[in-house]
């Protein structure tokens, strides 16, 4: 074999995400980009905000000296300095620089994380459905993924964490907004999360870590507020990008923010920075440090977004789909009409719409919409999932 097992093992894994890809790819061939609803990835359609290219422009037509040399592998103090006291007036703890890893976007600070923090078969538990990535960097760090199941509507549910915890666990993983079905976890079930894992590092005689991916922290609707996971357990570490509310997800920028309150918050921001140079990331982009440490309460109009939630939502619920309404992201996680999601996302592709079934995020018998998409494409795909769904009988449930 020429290539390692466990990558062939993690191909055939993954296989899902890259198989919407080329079966798009081909329709798209055939009937030609405009006339196919391509749904399936969760690429940002908004520009990045006037702000940044402000910024950008300045920095080209004036550059600093030396503003593309090395830096100290967790970025560029005076980025991380500004980071901090944003973090420490969101939460009203102590932030200082040193609580601030700068890395190459969340999926980097996450790898970045978990190689920080895990042994050898040491086990992060997740909630479900997740991003599918996620069992992937766990694995690349030499850890074992452990699966929970969520709420009928995806909320936390805490007696299955709670059951899950052992003494293999090292992380709680949560994603919130979540990716895939732009569910917010609310304050209280966060708070129950704090006390859980405060209660079992007394009886197993260790330290439990909750990591929070918030890429999508800023993209929220109808008035919600992300409660702040800082506030209800010392030992969180926070993983974020600018990706989502900048828009600049081929930029690669993010941060790691480990919580002021974390005893050990020294030892782990030490093997937080080392890991950040073994792994090959060196630092995160020295440009994007610059331009995003002053636009960390900028964001892009997040109102395009909600738009295009209520839009596709309303009209899915229309047609007699059941769907939990989301409250942040980008993404609709709608309940298939039959139980294998695979021959229902086949079903929609006749119709030119492109959707990933949602056993590719860990629950058969959904499945995902990206709609950070034109409207038009949005406005041309509902006539074809009307279609279907009166096919299968959803249409005057």
């Amino acid at each position: 074999m020429a290539i390692s097992k466990k990558v062939k093992n993690s191909l055939e894994g993954a296989s899902w995400v890259r198989k919407m890809f080329e079966e798009g790819e081909e329709l798209k061939r055939l009937y030609g980009a405009e006339n196919v609803f391509d749904f399936s990835l969760g690429n940002p359609n908004l520009e990045p905000p006037p702000s940044l290219k402000k910024a950008l422009k300045a920095l080209a037509d004036e550059p600093i000296i030396g503003m593309h040399r090395y830096m100290p592998n967790s970025g560029y103090s005076e980025t991380r300095k500004t980071i901090a006291e944003y973090l420490a007036d969101e939460s009203g703890l102590p932030f200082g620089e040193n609580h601030v890893v700068m890395t190459v976007g969340a999926a980097g600070g996450l790898n970045v994380t978990l190689k920080a923090i895990l042994d050898e078969g040491d086990e992060v538990i997740v909630p479900s459905p997740y991003f599918m990535e996620f069992k992937f960097y766990i694995e690349n760090c030499g850890g074992e993924i452990r699966l929970v199941q969520t709420n009928e509507d995806f909320s936390l549910n805490l007696a299955e964490i709670e059951k899950a915890l052992s003494k293999k666990t090292k992380a709680i993983l949560i994603n919130s907004p979540n990716n895939p079905t732009g569910v917010v976890y609310d304050k209280e079930p966060l708070e129950k999360l704090g006390e859980l894992l405060k209660r079992k590092n007394k009886e197993l005689g260790k330290t439990l870590y909750l990591i929070t991916d918030e890429a999508y922290r800023r993209i929220v609707y109808d008035g919600t507020k992300l409660p702040n996971s800082f506030h209800f357990y010392p030992h969180t570490i926070r993983v974020t990008s600018h990706s989502k509310d900048l828009s600049l997800p081929g930029e690669r920028i993010g941060y790691i923010a480990v919580s002021p309150r974390c005893e050990e918050a020294g030892e782990l921001i030490s093997a937080l920075i080392f890991a950040n140079r073994t792994l090959g990331f060196v630092n995160a982009p020295a440009l994007m440090q610059r331009l995003v440490a002053p636009l960390q309460r900028n964001s892009i109009k997040i109102k395009e977004y909600e738009e295009k939630r209520d839009l596709f939502y309303n009209g899915l619920k229309s047609f007699g789909y059941h769907v939990v309404k989301p409250q942040g992201a980008f993404y609709l996680f709608p309940k298939a009409p039959i139980d294998d999601d695979v021959a229902f996302v086949k079903e929609l592709q006749s119709k030119r719409i492109l959707v990933v079934p949602g056993r590719g995020f860990g629950k058969p018998g959904y499945f995902r919409i990206a709609y950070a998409v034109e409207m038009k494409t949005i406005e041309g795909a509902l006539p074809g999932f009307k279609e279907v769904a009166e096919k299968y009988g959803l249409c005057g449930r």
